[in-house]
């Protein structure tokens, strides 16, 4: 339904911005990060960490974002959780990406 071999989560919910249960399309970039935030009412931060590459001195730093997301009922991913999110049309000013896997603690 999703695509990209992401199969729908055991548990069922009633939430319309749920992309699997729900009328919600996804589209776009697809990340992968840890969720250093669960306090916000089905919603989640998740921080993504990358290298970015210094020419001058040969050398890489690590660089982290962060990007809120909207977290499903039936998904419920929590802090710690590495998590799969995809974009989708915006949700409230700060949200357009979805959880759509849980990949482990």
């Amino acid at each position: 339904m999703v695509g990209m071999g992401i199969k729908p989560p055991k548990e069922r919910c009633s939430d319309p911005k749920c992309p699997f249960h729900g009328t919600l399309s996804v589209r776009g970039r697809t990340f992968e990060g840890v969720v250093v935030s669960d306090k916000m009412s089905r919603a989640v931060t998740i921080e993504m960490e990358r290298m970015q590459v210094i020419p001058k001195y040969e050398r890489y730093e690590r660089r982290t974002s962060k990007l809120h997301a909207h977290n499903p009922p039936c998904i419920a991913a929590r802090t710690g959780d590495r998590v799969k999110i995809m974009e989708c049309r915006r949700l409230s000013k700060t949200k357009s990406f979805v959880v759509v896997q849980k990949l482990g603690a």
